[in-house]
């Protein structure tokens, strides 16, 4: 079964990490386009002694078809991924059906994994950051990541130990869930690296496409999970033969 939920997991991600990849393309680019216009202006107003290029950019035209290989290929891995994690969680946490199963990871992984460092480190265009401290940002993003799973694992681990009625368990679960969020969020330091004169209206609208790629990813990935589960489901219940009493 395993194998069975990895398999769907890669096939489905990859389907999952296409359609992210056309909208991505379709309300991502331009605001990649506007913001690389903006930093070859502002390279061709600085000093020649300021000029960190080699020469040996990638065209945008095969940029654009990189974006379809970025994101099919992270569709790849995290749809691998999540039937590892599903084949784990089935009949041990979260619902009993495995669609709605499916659609609770997903949509977790989300929170978790997506919109929690986001929200503390949003996704910046072309001519935004320092490239001195992309290291550091990265790791600051990675930690936030981390701090999102734990407090995932944590909020499960003490809701189940509850063992009130919904509403304690539901109390519960959200508070341990925030504490760790909230202990990241203040101790984590921040990051702003916007150059001044920048469009506040390009950032922002870049910023939601990203999110909104990252939404459409796992919403149609748990979506065709969940679809995938069921009919497997109901096929297994088609061949179970029916006995009739003598």
């Amino acid at each position: 079964m395993v194998r069975t939920l990895v398999v769907r997991g890669l096939l489905l991600g990859l389907l999952a990490g296409l359609i992210a990849g056309a909208f991505a393309f379709v309300v991502g680019e331009p605001h990649v386009d506007s913001a690389i216009a903006l930093e070859e202006a502002a390279a061709a107003q600085a000093p020649a002694d300021d000029h960190h290029g080699d020469g040996a950019e990638v065209g945008r035209p095969v940029q654009r078809a990189g974006l379809f290989l970025a994101t099919g290929l992270y569709g790849l891995a995290v749809g691998g991924i999540f039937g590892l994690v599903i084949a784990g969680l089935r009949g041990r946490v979260g619902p009993r059906s495995d669609p709605a199963l499916a659609l609770a990871a997903a949509g977790t992984a989300y929170l978790a994994i997506i919109l929690l460092p986001f929200l503390k480190y949003p996704a910046n265009p072309p001519a935004v950051g320092d490239p001195h401290t992309i290291n550091s940002r990265t790791l600051l993003y990675v930690v936030m990541i981390l701090a999102g799973l734990a407090a995932v694992a944590i909020a499960i681990a003490s809701g189940r130990r509850v063992t009130g009625g919904p509403w304690a368990r539901w109390s519960v679960t959200v508070a341990t869930f925030l504490v760790p969020v909230v202990a990241a969020w203040i101790l984590l330091p921040r990051v702003d690296e916007v150059p001044e004169g920048f469009p506040a209206t390009l950032l922002w609208e870049f910023r939601m496409a990203s999110l909104g790629t990252q939404l459409v990813f796992w919403a149609a990935f748990g979506v065709l999970f969940a679809w995938a589960g069921e009919r497997a489901t109901r096929r297994t219940a088609a061949a179970v033969p029916v006995t009739t009493p003598s």
